[in-house]
């Protein structure tokens, strides 16, 4: 279901709101996008789907009609009674009024890795939604959301930085497809992409969070320095040398050029 800026135009003035730029309402109309989305998704009828930001329900509707059950969050509450004319006929969508980065997953019946996350985040918290979403006990099987390109290809960069570890430490992220500005109504100003993240805590890295996020943080500290100088400022300088070597990494490297497998292999050993 597709609904044009014309109809999107109708229902805003029928039901006397309008998009709200703070909330990052910029609705998808563009049905190839929308199939780009579904595809990337995989979704089986044997599916819960949770889906942050309704909005106008054009992304409810598709998932309703391929998965088994939706459970879809939108915090605007002036867009609740749209959305429940428009999903009438769907009886697997269960619509929820409230703030994403305020609810508890717990409370919404869901179980650890037996739903899958399909969503069009605003861009202004998309990366707390998904650190969110992975640090949660009851996390999802596998996330599929449009997020900002520039975003994307900081989660996805082989070029380490904070955000992509702490992405990567918990599951697999990929870009899916690429999705214009011009796909949207109001038109952002920049361009969107599919993110997919699998495996999601599907393994056991022997390392507890907290130890992982101190080390990486205390490494990053200051990025253009040596990982060694960061790292010396709490652990002993002759210890991470050692270290560093019988990984092959030079006492010169930088935070940014380790990979999250020499991270993990890093932290073991500290």
């Amino acid at each position: 279901m597709i609904l044009s800026p014309k109809k999107i135009k109708q229902l805003c003035k029928q039901f006397k709101i309008k998009p709200k730029k703070y909330l990052g309402q910029n609705f998808l109309i563009d049905k190839f996008a929308l199939r780009k989305i579904i595809r990337c998704a995989n979704l089986s009828k044997e599916d819960v789907v949770l889906e942050i930001g309704a909005g106008l329900g054009t992304l409810t509707y598709e998932l309703a009609k391929q998965a088994k059950r939706v459970i879809a969050i939108e915090k605007d509450k002036a867009f609740i009674p749209i959305l429940q004319e428009i999903l009438k006929d769907y009886k697997n969508i269960e619509l929820i009024e409230g703030d994403f980065r305020k609810i508890s997953l717990d409370k919404l019946g869901l179980k650890k890795h037996h739903y899958k996350v399909v969503a069009n985040l605003p861009f202004s918290s998309a990366t707390f939604i998904i650190r969110k979403l992975l640090e949660d006990k009851i996390c999802p099987k596998e996330i599929t959301c449009l997020v900002q390109k520039e975003v994307a290809q900081k989660i996805c960069s082989k070029k380490t930085n904070i955000l992509s570890l702490s992405v990567q430490f918990y599951g697999k992220p990929k870009i899916c497809g690429f999705v214009s500005k011009k796909a949207f109504w109001p038109k952002p100003k920049v361009d969107t992409v599919i993110l997919k993240i699998e495996n999601i805590q599907a393994f056991s890295l022997g390392i507890k969070p907290e130890q992982f996020f101190k080390i990486i943080k205390l490494g990053f500290s200051s990025p253009r320095k040596s990982l060694l100088n960061n790292l010396s400022k709490e652990i002993p300088k002759e210890k991470i040398m050692q270290i560093l070597s019988e990984l092959s990494l030079s006492h010169k490297v930088r935070p940014s050029e380790l990979s999250i497998t020499d991270w993990i292999s890093l932290i073991k050993k500290l």
